[in-house]
């Protein structure tokens, strides 16, 4: 199992995971960017099934998870990570362009750790991506389940 920490990516996008890869490279995090493009996909990656099932990935340190997402909303993938007892302590930050109320305050009664806005300017999306990586990927202390080896971090 690798030592490295994942940072897990929800988004449809192609653009904006384009994006999030190279701002993050920028930082060079202790962390390995995955990408799925839907929820079911997100599901199958943090569940270990589908084509993810041979893979050998320690669960995220952090979930960026878009809202409109195809086959499955990124509020239907929430609600499944937070009824799932092996991913319910996930951290995950609600990643996307809606500023509708009804999205935030239901983002956070399903239990997202964060709710952020992409930013429209091209140099802001870089630099908010680098601070959310950062914050999540080497500074933030994550649960760890007893059965899951801990990642130490790199000094």
């Amino acid at each position: 199992m690798s030592s490295k920490r994942t940072i897990l990516v929800v988004d449809d996008d192609p653009r904006d995971v384009e994006l999030v890869f190279e701002a993050l490279a920028e930082q060079n995090l202790e962390a390995e960017v995955v990408a799925v493009r839907d929820g079911l996909e997100a599901l199958d990656f943090l569940l270990c099934r589908g084509e993810y099932e041979s893979v050998q990935t320690p669960k995220p340190v952090v979930i960026f998870l878009d809202l409109k997402l195809p086959f499955m909303s990124g509020l239907d993938v929430l609600r499944e990570i937070r009824a799932n007892a092996q991913l319910k302590n996930l951290p995950v930050v609600i990643w996307t362009s809606s500023r509708e109320k009804g999205d935030i305050l239901l983002s956070y009664e399903l239990g997202t750790n964060a709710y952020v806005v992409k930013p429209v300017d091209f140099l802001e999306f870089r630099k908010v991506i680098q601070h959310m990586g950062t914050f999540w990927s080497e500074m933030n202390e994550v649960p760890i389940q007893p059965d899951e080896p801990h990642l130490e971090r790199q000094s």
